[in-house]
């Protein structure tokens, strides 16, 4: 221990203390100066502006500021196609020379949905569901249909869709609902040949009413007597109005054809 501690009072170990503390020194402001160098410490170009712009105007305006670049897409409606939406490092950001810029622009292949079931609903919650799939409603017609604004069919591009259908997010489809006031229409039944009580009865259930009810020829038994000629006839009409009266003619001979 006393020769360690002459040792460290000697001239020889005071030079090898000064030689390694500048050498320490000397290879700290190496790294330092060589690391400066390499990254180009304090150097940079603010990063352009670029949302906004479309895809081919951020492309050139990068590619003249030497930055590299990167495009992911996403799909928004009622956004331009090619439009820049986003970009990372931001605006005036200071980067190196060939930095990776990225980009994220509005796409021009909207994704396919499956066209959900909004049959038998009615408008109002058909809108609703429709707009979470990112579908637009364009045109709207009635049809009959007991139920008013009830969904019947559903258009787009002149075809009709059913559930589960692929239809492009962000289209426009027609609808098709009730107009809430049923059949206007109804089959004119064929009455010829039927009693009376026969005939009236079909008359009910087809929503229409006998209208002047008139005899023809020598009537031998009244519970016989048959339709022969109806008014209108199935020879003219094959529908008529809901309550159209049917006037009808009996006798106890045969029907004419």
């Amino acid at each position: 221990m006393n020769k360690f501690l002459a040792y460290l009072r000697t001239e020889t170990f005071r030079k090898n203390l000064i030689i390694a503390i500048v050498s320490i020194a000397a290879f700290i402001l190496i790294i330092f100066f060589s690391l400066r160098f390499y990254t180009r410490h304090g150097e940079g170009i603010p990063v352009p502006k670029l949302k906004g712009l479309s895809v081919e105007e951020a492309i050139e305006v990068l590619e003249s500021a030497g930055l590299r670049y990167e495009i992911d897409s996403v799909y928004q409606m009622d956004k331009k196609p090619g439009l820049v939406i986003e970009q990372d490092p931001d605006a005036r950001t200071n980067v190196k020379m060939d930095r990776t810029i990225y980009l994220t622009i509005i796409t021009t292949n909207a994704p396919e949905v499956g066209f959900p079931d909004v049959f038998e609903m009615t408008f109002l919650e058909a809108r609703a569901v429709l707009g979470n799939y990112g579908i637009k409603i364009g045109d709207t017609s009635y049809t009959s249909d007991i139920v008013r604004d009830r969904v019947l069919e559903v258009i787009h591009r002149g075809k009709r869709l059913s559930q589960g259908d692929p239809i492009p997010k962000g289209s426009t489809i027609s609808l098709v609902l009730g107009d809430g006031k049923g059949a206007s229409e109804v089959d004119l039944p064929n009455l010829m040949g039927l009693t009376l009580p026969e005939a009236i009865f079909a008359l009910r259930g087809s929503s229409l009413k006998p209208g002047s009810i008139n005899y023809e020829g020598d009537i031998t038994d009244s519970s016989t007597v048959r339709v022969v000629k109806q008014y209108p006839s199935l020879d003219s009409l094959n529908k008529v109005s809901i309550g159209t009266p049917v006037d009808l003619i009996l006798s106890n001979e045969a029907p004419i054809e």
